[in-house]
C-alpha cells in the first residue's frame, strides 16, 4: 500500500478543477496525462510531481500505477480510454475510478466485474456528477419503494458543458435515446417526453441515455429506467432528429467537424458560473399497483460536485473502503453519501 493516488486526465478543464481541489485539501496526487508540458505546468502551481504517460504505453502505464494504490481517471472520451485504464489497473492491483457518464463504459466495466474481483480491484465508474448524486437517489427510491418496476430520474440545472462532456454527447448522437425496458438497454422507438416539477412547477423534459440507464439498473435491480433532463432548445433539437440524420452526424468526418466547433467553445464553466449553479434532480419510483412516490435532491453545479465527490471517493478507497469488482457508489457507500456533503439536501415529497 502507497496511500497514494493518481490524476489520469490533469491537463484537462475537469482535471486541473480536481488538482486545485485536491491541493486545497492537503492531498498529494501523481499527475499524469500525455502532454508533458502542460503536466509541467499545472504540477508547477501545487507542488505536486507528474510523469507523461500515454495509455498505449503498457511499460509506462503499468510503472506508473506501480506507484499508486488507486487512480482517478478523468481523460475522456471514455469510450477511447477506460478500457486501456482498466486493463492496466487489474495487472497491476489499482483500483479504478472515473468520472465517465456513457453507458457503454459502464456496462463494459460491469462485464469485467469478476476479473476485477479476482485481483482485488474495485472498478468504480461514474464517481462525479456522473452518476453519484443520481445514483444514490436511485437507491433512495429503491429503498422507499422496494418492490418498484419503474424508475424515473430526472436532472435541471445543467450549465455550460466541458469539452469532454461535449465530445461525449457528440459520440452518442448515432445511438438515439437509450432506456431500460424489462431489465435490458434498447433505444427509444421515439425520445420519451414528460413534464416534471423540479420544485418551482412543471417543467417540459426530454429523455437521454444517461450513465443511470446502467447503473441505477446495478444499484436496484428496477426493470424499468428512464433518465430525462429538464428541457431545452438543443435537447428539443436532438430528440427531433430522425434516424437518417442521427446515422449522417455519427459518420467520421462529421464528429470530427462537430469535435472541432466544440474545441472553439469555452473551455467550461468559470470559477464565478460554479459558483452560482446548481442542479436539482428528480426520482420517481412506481410500485406494481401504480402506488408512487417522489423525492427531490439539490446538489451544486456538477463539475464543483465532481471534485468534491471525485476525491472523497478517493479517501476511502485509499482508507480501506474498496470492494473488488464492478461497484456503483451507492452499493459501497449508501444512498445517503450524497446527502454528506456541502449544498446536498434530499426532500421526500410524499411518504
Amino acid at each position: 500500500m502507497t496511500g497514494r493516488f493518481m490524476i489520469y486526465g490533469a491537463t484537462g478543464y475537469t482535471g486541473k478543477l480536481v488538482a486545485r481541489s485536491a491541493k486545497a485539501q492537503g492531498l498529494n496526487p501523481l499527475l499524469a496525462g500525455r502532454n508533458e508540458a502542460r503536466l509541467k505546468s499545472i504540477a508547477a502551481q501545487h507542488g505536486f510531481e507528474y510523469q507523461a504517460i500515454s495509455l498505449d504505453d503498457r511499460e509506462a502505464l503499468d510503472a506508473g500505477l506501480a506507484q499508486v494504490d488507486t487512480v482517478l481517471h478523468i481523460a475522456g472520451p471514455f469510450s477511447k480510454t477506460s478500457k486501456p485504464m482498466v486493463d492496466a489497473c487489474i495487472r497491476t492491483g489499482t483500483h479504478y475510478l472515473d468520472i465517465t457518464g456513457e453507458i457503454d463504459v459502464f456496462e463494459a466495466c460491469a462485464a469485467r466485474s469478476a476479473e476485477a474481483e479476482k485481483a482485488g480491484v474495485m472498478l468504480m465508474p461514474g464517481v462525479g456528477f456522473d452518476v453519484v448524486p443520481s445514483d444514490c437517489l436511485a437507491a433512495h427510491m429503491k429503498a422507499r419503494m422496494p418492490d418498484a418496476r419503474e424508475l424515473v430520474l430526472g436532472i435541471s440545472g445543467l450549465g455550460q458543458m466541458s469539452h469532454g462532456t461535449a465530445k461525449t454527447g457528440v459520440e452518442s448522437i448515432g445511438k438515439g435515446t437509450r432506456v431500460r425496458r424489462e431489465g435490458r438497454i434498447v433505444s427509444a422507438r421515439k425520445t420519451p417526453m414528460r413534464e416534471i416539477d423540479f420544485g418551482k412547477g412543471l417543467k417540459s423534459a426530454i429523455a437521454i441515455g444517461w450513465g443511470d440507464v446502467s447503473t441505477a439498473w446495478h444499484s436496484t435491480k428496477i426493470p424499468d429506467i428512464t433518465v430525462y433532463f429538464e428541457s431545452n432548445p438543443q435537447f428539443e433539437q436532438m430528440a427531433k432528429m430522425g434516424a437518417l440524420t442521427r446515422w449522417f452526424l455519427s459518420l467520421g468526418f462529421m464528429q470530427r467537424a462537430l469535435k472541432k466547433r466544440i474545441e472553439q467553445q469555452p473551455e467550461g464553466p468559470t470559477d464565478a458560473e460554479r459558483a452560482q449553479g446548481y442542479s436539482v434532480l428528480y426520482g420517481e419510483a412506481t410500485g406494481p399497483n401504480g402506488e408512487v412516490v417522489r423525492s427531490l435532491l439539490r446538489t451544486p453545479e456538477g463539475y464543483t460536485l465532481t471534485a468534491m465527490t471525485g476525491l472523497e471517493i478517493v479517501r476511502r478507497v485509499l482508507a480501506g473502503e474498496a470492494k473488488p469488482g464492478f461497484q456503483t457508489p451507492s452499493l459501497v457507500f449508501g444512498p445517503d453519501f450524497i446527502t454528506e456533503f456541502e449544498g446536498c439536501a434530499r426532500q421526500d415529497l410524499n411518504s
